[in-house]
């Protein structure tokens, strides 16, 4: 794996690479989460893909200035500064969770010469806006500090209570840094407020808009994406894939990582196959 910061306009992204050179995924996570929250999706797919984990601005080691913006917009021109520094020829695919999800729509959407395909997870148009009046109250709940790693662990395991505990120790280690004698979450508080104010807006007309292969994919047990807001969203969409990964709420890829990584082959394969079938010079037969 290599780890390194790149520059995009202004603003350094944390990125750990890994694989070989084709196809490309980018991997984009929650709020106030990590690159490391793949980990394990990562692991389940081929190494010859390319495997790009990120650090979202605001979050972990990217830039996370308080002044700086945190709209889909904003989040979406990372992602496309990131893809421009790719190989050209090299289909890129975006894999979102949650905030991650919302930010590969509007970014496939803005751009879909960009892009091969976007699995998006739980994250779609039609929220409740109760739902995110919570999810505020968690995330500005969460700015707090802690006396050891261990407190973190048992925070962050009552928050998750069906993520693995190995998925816990690891944003735990990756989340938090220690300062000033506390622990404390890399998330900078303040970006995370902007961002989850963001979040509110409509991403029906993004989703509208989507012309590249995608899969909507929602836990079943899922507390963010209430049935009724992924059946909103099929309505809206209905030409779009949509999968209900069992025995899983919010946090999908760190509680079922298998599931995700053979919903990502599938949409890779079923994508490459096309590709070859449309290049495939057409025979024609002497009569």
């Amino acid at each position: 794996m290599v780890s390194e910061f790149r520059n995009l306009s202004g603003m350094s992204m944390f990125v750990e690479a890994s694989g070989g050179t084709s196809p490309a995924l980018v991997f984009l996570h929650g709020v106030t989460a990590n690159y490391s929250v793949w980990n394990d999706v990562i692991r389940a797919l081929p190494e010859d893909w390319a495997r790009l984990a990120v650090d979202q601005r605001g979050h972990g080691r990217s830039s996370r200035e308080s002044d700086n913006s945190y709209r889909a917009s904003d989040y979406a021109h990372d992602i496309v500064s990131l893809r421009r520094t790719l190989n050209d020829t090299v289909p890129v695919f975006l894999i979102g969770h949650s905030l991650g999800a919302r930010n590969s729509l509007t970014a496939a959407a803005q751009h879909p010469e960009l892009f091969a395909g976007v699995v998006a997870i739980d994250f779609c148009p039609f929220i409740e806006t109760a739902v995110l009046d919570r999810l505020e109250d968690r995330v500005v709940g969460g700015d707090r500090t802690f006396e050891s790693l261990s407190d973190v662990e048992t925070y962050i395991q009552d928050r998750y209570p069906l993520m693995p505990f190995s998925a816990v120790m690891r944003r735990a280690e990756f989340g938090y840094e220690f300062s000033e004698g506390k622990y404390r979450a890399l998330a900078n508080a303040e970006a995370m407020r902007q961002t989850v104010e963001g979040l509110r807006a409509d991403l029906s007309e993004d989703v509208l808009g989507i012309t590249v292969p995608t899969v909507m994919v929602r836990g079943e047990l899922s507390t963010l994406v209430s049935e009724e807001a992924f059946d909103k969203t099929r309505a809206l969409r209905p030409d779009l894939d949509y999968i209900v990964v069992p025995d899983a709420d919010h946090y999908v890829p760190e509680e079922q990582p298998q599931a995700i990584a053979s919903i990502i082959t599938r949409l890779i394969e079923n994508v490459v196959a096309l590709r070859d079938e449309r290049s495939r010079p057409i025979s024609r037969s002497r009569k």
